[in-house]
């Protein structure tokens, strides 16, 4: 009885892991148009100093040294501020990973409320912590990247396929 009992045990447990498959495969899909939706609306409300050396640099406006530590962390190796201006798709693979990690962290921690995680990625971007950015230039900038986000063709993929 007991072996029966544990081999009905691991077929369910097969069948029922089986069963999952098509939907993580699904939610890798949406975490990607969600990454792509988000750095791009990050790019897109990134602040125009207008100065031409700023100490800025690409498109989504990133101090050298904190590109330092995403280069590092994403390419295991550095990347001069030269070469992160110089080509935009390097820029977006080192933003992508980190926007990637940060939405995902925000994610888990609002129990995957898109709007919020969004939130919290958009005020640590400006400010280095998830929360606090409900006023002022910070509260202007956050809702200026929801709004971007929300815009974006692949931020919600089942509205895309209705």
């Amino acid at each position: 009885m007991r072996e029966y009992l544990r081999r009905s045990l691991v077929v369910s447990g097969v069948v029922i892991g089986c069963g999952l498959l098509p939907l993580s495969a699904q939610a890798q899909q949406a975490a990607d148009a969600q990454v792509a939706a988000l750095v791009e609306a990050l790019r897109q409300a990134a602040p125009q100093t207008g100065k031409a050396n700023d100490g800025l640099y690409s498109a989504w406006q990133v101090k050298p040294e904190t590109l330092k530590g995403w280069s590092r962390t994403c390419l295991k190796r550095e990347v001069t501020p030269t070469q992160f201006e110089n080509s935009p798709a390097l820029a977006r693979e080192i933003v992508s990973c980190i926007a990637r990690r940060e939405l995902n962290q925000q994610l888990s921690a609002t129990r995957n409320n898109e709007t919020a995680a969004v939130q919290g990625v958009a005020c640590w971007w400006m400010t280095g912590a998830y929360t606090g950015c409900n006023k002022g230039f910070t509260a202007t900038y956050v809702q200026k990247v929801v709004g971007f986000y929300r815009s974006q063709p692949t931020a919600n993929p089942t509205q895309r396929s209705r």
